[in-house]
Protein backbone atom coordinates (compact mmCIF):
# COMPACT_ATOMS: atom_id res chain seq x y z
CA UNK A 1 0.00 0.00 0.00
CA UNK A 2 1.11 3.68 -0.21
CA UNK A 3 0.94 4.38 3.00
CA UNK A 4 3.72 1.49 3.81
CA UNK A 5 5.99 2.61 0.81
CA UNK A 6 5.60 5.99 1.53
CA UNK A 7 5.18 6.29 5.47
CA UNK A 8 2.74 5.20 8.39
CA UNK A 9 -0.93 5.28 8.36
CA UNK A 10 -1.66 7.90 6.08
CA UNK A 11 1.34 10.04 7.00
CA UNK A 12 3.94 10.73 4.52
CA UNK A 13 7.28 10.70 5.40
CA UNK A 14 10.45 8.52 6.93
CA UNK A 15 12.74 11.54 8.33
CA UNK A 16 14.45 11.20 11.42
CA UNK A 17 11.64 13.43 12.96
CA UNK A 18 8.96 11.44 11.56
CA UNK A 19 10.07 7.81 12.51
CA UNK A 20 10.25 9.52 15.76
CA UNK A 21 7.02 10.35 15.57
CA UNK A 22 5.53 6.93 14.39
CA UNK A 23 7.61 5.91 17.37
CA UNK A 24 5.57 8.04 19.82
CA UNK A 25 2.37 7.14 17.66
CA UNK A 26 2.75 3.67 18.46
CA UNK A 27 3.10 3.98 22.12
CA UNK A 28 0.48 6.63 22.53
CA UNK A 29 -2.25 4.57 21.37
CA UNK A 30 -1.34 1.56 23.69
CA UNK A 31 -2.52 4.22 26.59
CA UNK A 32 -5.89 5.41 27.09
CA UNK A 33 -4.89 8.86 27.87
CA UNK A 34 -5.95 12.18 26.43
CA UNK A 35 -3.75 13.87 23.72
CA UNK A 36 -2.64 17.21 22.63
CA UNK A 37 -1.07 17.76 19.47
CA UNK A 38 0.30 20.89 18.13
CA UNK A 39 1.60 21.98 14.88
CA UNK A 40 1.37 24.99 12.14
CA UNK A 41 -1.75 24.38 9.98
CA UNK A 42 -1.51 21.36 7.15
CA UNK A 43 1.14 19.56 9.46
CA UNK A 44 -1.24 16.76 9.50
CA UNK A 45 -2.62 16.88 12.73
CA UNK A 46 -5.92 14.64 12.22
CA UNK A 47 -3.70 11.98 10.54
CA UNK A 48 -2.02 11.88 13.29
CA UNK A 49 -4.98 11.25 15.70
CA UNK A 50 -6.34 9.08 13.23
CA UNK A 51 -3.40 6.61 12.93
CA UNK A 52 -3.22 6.62 16.91
CA UNK A 53 -7.03 5.60 17.33
CA UNK A 54 -6.55 2.69 14.39
CA UNK A 55 -3.61 1.17 16.41
CA UNK A 56 -5.55 1.59 19.60
CA UNK A 57 -7.89 -1.23 21.53
CA UNK A 58 -10.60 1.50 20.28
CA UNK A 59 -10.15 0.43 16.68
CA UNK A 60 -13.40 -0.74 16.19
CA UNK A 61 -15.01 1.95 17.14
CA UNK A 62 -15.75 5.60 15.82
CA UNK A 63 -13.24 8.05 15.22
CA UNK A 64 -15.56 11.44 15.22
CA UNK A 65 -13.41 14.52 14.50
CA UNK A 66 -14.70 17.84 14.64
CA UNK A 67 -13.02 21.37 13.56
CA UNK A 68 -14.39 23.93 16.38
CA UNK A 69 -13.28 26.59 14.19
CA UNK A 70 -15.39 25.74 11.36
CA UNK A 71 -19.10 25.51 13.72
CA UNK A 72 -20.60 28.85 14.67
CA UNK A 73 -20.20 29.37 18.51
CA UNK A 74 -23.61 29.12 19.25
CA UNK A 75 -23.82 25.79 17.43
CA UNK A 76 -20.77 24.29 19.16
CA UNK A 77 -22.53 22.92 22.23
CA UNK A 78 -25.30 21.01 20.33
CA UNK A 79 -22.67 19.27 17.85
CA UNK A 80 -20.59 18.28 21.24
CA UNK A 81 -23.81 17.27 23.56
CA UNK A 82 -26.89 16.98 21.29
CA UNK A 83 -29.88 17.72 22.06
CA UNK A 84 -33.63 16.50 23.50
CA UNK A 85 -36.56 16.99 21.58
CA UNK A 86 -38.84 19.90 21.67
CA UNK A 87 -35.21 21.78 23.34
CA UNK A 88 -34.38 23.44 20.10
CA UNK A 89 -37.10 25.06 18.29
CA UNK A 90 -38.78 22.87 15.10
CA UNK A 91 -36.96 19.91 16.98
CA UNK A 92 -39.02 16.92 16.73
CA UNK A 93 -37.12 14.21 17.45
CA UNK A 94 -33.68 13.93 19.76
CA UNK A 95 -30.15 14.83 18.50
CA UNK A 96 -27.07 12.69 19.36
CA UNK A 97 -24.26 14.84 19.87
CA UNK A 98 -20.30 14.20 18.82
CA UNK A 99 -19.67 12.56 21.98
CA UNK A 100 -22.71 10.12 22.03
CA UNK A 101 -21.11 9.26 18.69
CA UNK A 102 -17.93 8.60 19.92
CA UNK A 103 -18.86 6.50 22.95
CA UNK A 104 -16.46 3.44 22.97
CA UNK A 105 -14.00 5.30 20.68
CA UNK A 106 -12.14 8.65 20.03
CA UNK A 107 -13.55 11.98 19.64
CA UNK A 108 -10.56 14.53 18.25
CA UNK A 109 -11.26 18.15 18.77
CA UNK A 110 -9.79 19.99 16.27
CA UNK A 111 -8.84 24.08 17.00
CA UNK A 112 -9.49 23.57 20.88
CA UNK A 113 -8.94 27.11 21.60
CA UNK A 114 -11.61 28.47 19.35
CA UNK A 115 -13.79 27.21 22.10
CA UNK A 116 -15.64 29.47 24.38
CA UNK A 117 -15.00 28.87 28.38
CA UNK A 118 -18.95 27.88 28.61
CA UNK A 119 -17.95 24.82 26.08
CA UNK A 120 -14.56 24.24 27.87
CA UNK A 121 -15.97 24.06 31.52
CA UNK A 122 -18.63 21.56 30.07
CA UNK A 123 -15.79 19.96 28.82
CA UNK A 124 -13.93 19.72 31.96
CA UNK A 125 -17.06 18.05 33.51
CA UNK A 126 -17.16 15.53 31.02
CA UNK A 127 -13.29 14.32 31.87
CA UNK A 128 -13.53 14.61 35.13
CA UNK A 129 -17.38 12.35 35.51
CA UNK A 130 -17.39 10.36 32.35
CA UNK A 131 -20.72 11.52 31.88
CA UNK A 132 -22.86 14.56 30.10
CA UNK A 133 -26.37 15.76 29.89
CA UNK A 134 -28.21 16.62 25.91
CA UNK A 135 -29.37 20.05 25.97
CA UNK A 136 -32.99 19.93 27.98
CA UNK A 137 -32.15 16.97 29.84
CA UNK A 138 -31.28 16.25 33.65
CA UNK A 139 -30.66 12.79 32.53
CA UNK A 140 -26.78 12.32 32.57
CA UNK A 141 -25.62 9.87 29.88
CA UNK A 142 -22.62 8.18 30.99
CA UNK A 143 -19.76 7.92 28.11
CA UNK A 144 -16.47 6.52 27.39
CA UNK A 145 -14.26 8.13 24.56
CA UNK A 146 -10.84 8.76 24.25
CA UNK A 147 -10.39 12.65 23.93
CA UNK A 148 -7.07 13.94 21.44
CA UNK A 149 -7.36 17.07 20.83
CA UNK A 150 -5.12 19.91 18.44
CA UNK A 151 -4.25 23.44 17.98
CA UNK A 152 -2.17 25.36 15.45
CA UNK A 153 -1.48 28.39 17.98
CA UNK A 154 0.11 28.99 21.36
CA UNK A 155 -2.18 27.65 23.86
CA UNK A 156 -0.79 29.24 26.73
CA UNK A 157 -0.97 32.68 25.61
CA UNK A 158 -4.46 31.61 25.52
CA UNK A 159 -4.50 30.51 29.16
CA UNK A 160 -2.26 33.62 30.46
CA UNK A 161 -4.98 35.54 28.81
CA UNK A 162 -7.84 33.77 30.55
CA UNK A 163 -9.52 32.75 27.26
CA UNK A 164 -8.39 29.05 27.95
CA UNK A 165 -8.80 27.15 31.36
CA UNK A 166 -5.50 25.94 32.99
CA UNK A 167 -7.07 23.28 34.74
CA UNK A 168 -8.78 21.74 31.26
CA UNK A 169 -5.21 22.41 29.29
CA UNK A 170 -3.84 19.67 32.33
CA UNK A 171 -6.70 17.35 31.03
CA UNK A 172 -6.09 17.82 27.69
CA UNK A 173 -2.16 17.80 27.50
CA UNK A 174 -1.49 14.43 29.76
CA UNK A 175 0.54 14.09 26.47
CA UNK A 176 1.77 16.14 24.16
CA UNK A 177 2.83 15.46 20.61
CA UNK A 178 4.31 18.18 18.12
CA UNK A 179 4.15 17.53 14.58
CA UNK A 180 6.75 19.51 12.86
CA UNK A 181 6.38 21.28 9.47
CA UNK A 182 7.76 20.43 6.60
CA UNK A 183 10.24 22.51 6.11
CA UNK A 184 12.12 21.49 9.37
CA UNK A 185 12.40 17.98 7.36
CA UNK A 186 13.14 18.49 3.59
CA UNK A 187 14.46 15.21 3.03
CA UNK A 188 10.62 13.98 3.24
CA UNK A 189 9.80 16.65 0.14
CA UNK A 190 10.67 14.09 -2.23
CA UNK A 191 9.07 11.30 -0.86
CA UNK A 192 5.93 13.99 -0.56
CA UNK A 193 5.98 14.55 -4.41
CA UNK A 194 6.54 10.99 -5.45
CA UNK A 195 3.34 9.90 -3.17
CA UNK A 196 1.08 12.27 -4.53
CA UNK A 197 2.73 11.84 -8.11
CA UNK A 198 1.89 7.99 -7.79
CA UNK A 199 -1.24 8.37 -5.90
CA UNK A 200 -3.10 10.70 -8.68
CA UNK A 201 -1.81 7.88 -11.60
CA UNK A 202 -3.65 5.35 -9.59
CA UNK A 203 -6.43 7.81 -9.57
CA UNK A 204 -6.51 8.26 -13.37
CA UNK A 205 -5.53 5.14 -14.15
CA UNK A 206 -2.35 6.68 -15.64
CA UNK A 207 1.46 5.87 -15.59
CA UNK A 208 2.74 7.09 -12.56
CA UNK A 209 4.81 10.78 -13.57
CA UNK A 210 8.29 11.59 -12.39
CA UNK A 211 9.36 15.24 -11.88
CA UNK A 212 12.68 16.84 -13.42
CA UNK A 213 15.29 17.53 -11.12
CA UNK A 214 15.28 21.27 -11.85
CA UNK A 215 11.38 21.31 -10.26
CA UNK A 216 12.81 19.06 -7.05
CA UNK A 217 15.81 21.32 -6.43
CA UNK A 218 12.36 24.15 -6.59
CA UNK A 219 10.64 22.46 -4.50
CA UNK A 220 13.98 21.25 -2.01
CA UNK A 221 14.97 25.13 -1.91
CA UNK A 222 11.95 26.93 -1.00
CA UNK A 223 12.26 28.50 1.89
CA UNK A 224 8.25 28.53 3.19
Amino acid sequence: ELQEKYGFHNIVGKSKKMREIYGLIEKIAVTDSTVLISGESGTGKEIAARAIHHQSSRRSHRFIPINLSAIPEDLIETELFGYVKGNQENAERDKKGKLMLADGGTIFLDEICDMSLKIQEKLFRVIEEQQFEPLGSNEPIPVDIRIISATNKAIQQYINRGKFREDLFLKLNVIPLTIPPLRERKEDIPLFIDYFLEYFSIQDGKKTKKMSKEAMEAFLNCSQ
